[in-house]
């Protein structure tokens, strides 16, 4: 017998059933009895004046009166009958399941698993159940063609044939001493048939330390296996043309701007290869840090290329880097260039008369080759896959890695997909930029907002307002990009000009649009939520978003991040009726603080991580029982001691950790 075994080693699983159980990535026995459940039910009995309106409970009494059964509609109908429990008098009714009726006998003791409503003294039937079960029964997730029955006889065939006794401890005893772990076999077992509900809770405890523990101990040794390789590139720069460059700034360099660049210039000069992630809220001045690393490249006679997520952003990039080094060759390379300035570019590219590269995903495609790539920077990393972000990196050889995000990323995540990675953080905005007031208004007082508008566009103001569609919706009741611009230039007909952008248009068509908005041709830009990210209009000062609450907070921080990035007082007005808690809770916040930091956090706990970036194309984990949020403590804790093992000289050679190293090797999945 081997933990490796198939499938079909259990009784009753043919060839027909593994494949089926594949489904759920269920290949060995060693997959089946780590395969948790995700809930359970406790079908021990339950008082109803300890329940919670809407608990689903088991419930258990006599029986007072006899069944009965109403038809109504097509093949719908409701069986009814009451229990007493104590003193209290229990209406029961079970929905399509006429046959109950002949088990249901007055005078007989029964128990009925169903959800509590607290206000009729009833419960809504789920399960009628004659003998008391005093036990937690464990749910699985399931597919299609898989039920829950047949994954609770899996589970239960693995553990009668014994294959749990040959799972062997991946805990160091000195960890399971420290943090009082029950140990791996016992809590397997417990995490599938629990004998009460504390057992169940110590596994859990157990079974999530060792998932964020092997997480954290895999991104530690990444990351000190990135700072001893001496495969990097040394990119040894010109100190004084880097100083001499950053004294001819139009402005100064905030202190924490000049950090994360010493930060990130430390890092290239040495042989490790560098893995740096720069966050930055929006308008603090990541660009301009990482425009200076490529230029201390440039200084080392290397190229670099910066990667963007859209055209619009790409131009918008390779106009700041033109008008910071105009003595540079820059090339701007993207998918909707013609075929004669894309084959000049390669070609400028390939032999070295380039400098500095700016595109979007065109910069990892076949045919091109860079003469000297020295360091490459992704430019809001999270919306590149892991994939993209290795192709690029393979265009050299092996050439320092800078990811820029305007994305605050909450520590929670931080420690979790990009702990690996060194990061910098640029938290302060520059100087005599104004904090954006932000106004929370109803739909019935856009009149008043239009009002005030006006008055703003008189003191020479631009606005953007932004709205969630295009087209009309019958689904969603919503202002639509369209309707807007008709309805705003009716309102402004005479007084200001107005354009409308969304994502449906053709590229040099959305950058005419842009560009008369940047040169103050248009007072106000009706626009989808294309603007998001990175484009720069410092005399725009009034963001109005339609239908705020359809935004998560992280998106609505960046989209009022698109305003206040010149001297003047800025606005970002949010017009809303939002139905749900949540979305109450989204605008107030937004109101009472614009710190992209505090923001990310609050989204966090709203929506979760797998939202907030997409779980695959961020490399977030996926732990089977584990929860990065709820588990934040039990997260930081494992990184900690991570951390204090990878660092010890010759870790692995010690006797205390040797339990850890099969159990690595076997398990190492990162990219």
């Amino acid at each position: 017998m081997s933990l490796e075994d198939k499938l079909t080693a259990l009784p009753g699983v043919g060839e027909k059933s593994a494949v089926k159980f594949q489904q759920l990535g269920l290949e060995t026995v060693e997959d089946v009895l780590c395969y948790y459940p995700f809930r359970y039910d406790d079908f021990a009995a339950r008082s109803v004046l300890d329940l919670e309106d809407g608990e689903k409970a088991l419930i258990s009494g006599v029986v007072m009166t006899p069944a009965t059964v109403q038809y109504y509609g097509f093949k719908r109908n409701k069986l009814r009958f009451s229990l007493k429990q104590g003193e209290v008098v229990i209406a029961v009714s079970f929905f399509n399941q006429p046959y109950l009726a002949d088990r249901v006998e007055v005078g007989q003791e029964l128990a009925v698993w169903g959800k509590w409503d607290k206000a009729k003294a009833g419960v809504t039937g789920m399960k009628l159940v004659a003998q008391l079960e005093d036990e937690l029964q464990p749910i699985y997730h399931v597919a299609q063609g898989i039920s829950q029955a047949s994954v609770v006889k899996l589970v239960k065939a693995a553990f009668d044939k014994g294959y749990d006794k040959l799972l062997g401890e991946n805990l160091p005893q000195a960890l399971m001493e420290r943090y009082r772990l029950m140990d791996r076999r016992q809590a397997v077992r417990a995490m599938h048939f629990p004998k009460e509900l504390g057992e169940y809770k110590q596994a859990l405890r157990r079974i999530k330390f060792e998932e964020l523990f092997y997480f954290q101990l895999r991104l530690q040794q990444l990351k000190v296996a990135n700072k001893v390789a001496s495969d990097g590139v040394e990119i040894l720069y010109n100190a004084l043309a880097v100083k001499e460059k950053i004294a001819s700034l139009p402005f100064e360099l905030t202190e924490a701007q000049g950090r994360a660049l010493d930060e990130i210039l430390a890092d290239m000069k040495s042989v490790g290869h560098m893995n740096r992630l720069l966050q930055g809220d929006v308008g603090s001045g990541k660009t301009v840090v990482a425009a200076l690393a490529m230029y201390a490249a440039y200084t080392a006679g290397m190229q670099s290329a910066i990667m963007v997520p859209t055209e619009i952003l790409a131009e918008q990039h390779f106009e700041s880097l033109s008008q910071l080094f105009p003595d540079l060759s820059i090339a701007l390379l993207t998918g909707g260039m013609r075929a004669a300035p894309r084959r000049t570019a390669l070609a400028a590219i390939e032999s070295g008369q380039v400098d500095m590269i700016v595109g979007t995903h065109a910069l990892i495609q076949d045919g091109v080759t860079y003469h000297r790539l020295g360091l490459v920077v992704t430019d809001e990393q999270h919306r590149f896959g892991v994939k993209q972000r290795r192709l690029l990196r393979e265009k050299g050889a092996n050439p320092d890695v800078l990811m820029m995000t305007a994305t605050p990323i909450p520590r929670t995540l931080a420690i979790t997909s990009f702990g690996d990675m060194d990061v910098s953080i640029i938290n302060q905005l520059p100087a005599g930029r104004k904090p954006i007031v932000t106004r929370w208004v109803k739909h019935e007082q856009f009149p008043v907002v239009l009002e005030w508008l006006e008055k703003e566009l008189t003191k020479g103001a631009q606005v953007y307002v932004i709205s969630p569609l295009i087209e009309e919706s019958e689904a969603l009741d919503l202002k639509n990009a369209i309707a807007l611009e008709e309805e705003l230039a009716a309102y402004f007909k005479g007084k200001a000009s107005i354009a409308l952008l969304h994502g449906q248009m053709k590229n040099d068509e959305k950058e005419a649009i842009m560009q008369t908005f940047k040169e103050g041709e248009t007072d106000i830009l009706v626009s989808t939520t294309v603007i998001e990210v990175g484009v720069n209009v410092p005399n725009a000062t009034v963001m109005v978003i339609m239908d705020a609450d359809r935004f998560g907070l992280s998106q609505l921080h960046q989209l009022r991040g698109r305003v206040g990035r010149g001297q003047k007082q800025s606005y970002a007005i949010l017009v809303a009726n939002p139905k749900t808690d949540s979305g109450k809770d989204r605008m107030r916040i937004m109101t009472e603080t614009t710190d992209g930091f505090v923001l990310a956090e609050e989204d966090l706990k709203m929506r979760g991580s797998g939202e907030i970036f997409g779980t695959r194309q961020s490399g977030l984990p996926e732990f089977q029982v584990a929860n990065i949020i709820e588990d934040y403590a039990i997260l930081e804790e494992a990184r900690r001691v991570a951390v204090q093992i990878v660092s010890e000289p010759d870790w692995q050679s010690r006797s205390e950790w040797q339990v850890l190293l099969p159990y690595l090797r076997k398990e190492e999945r990162l990219d």
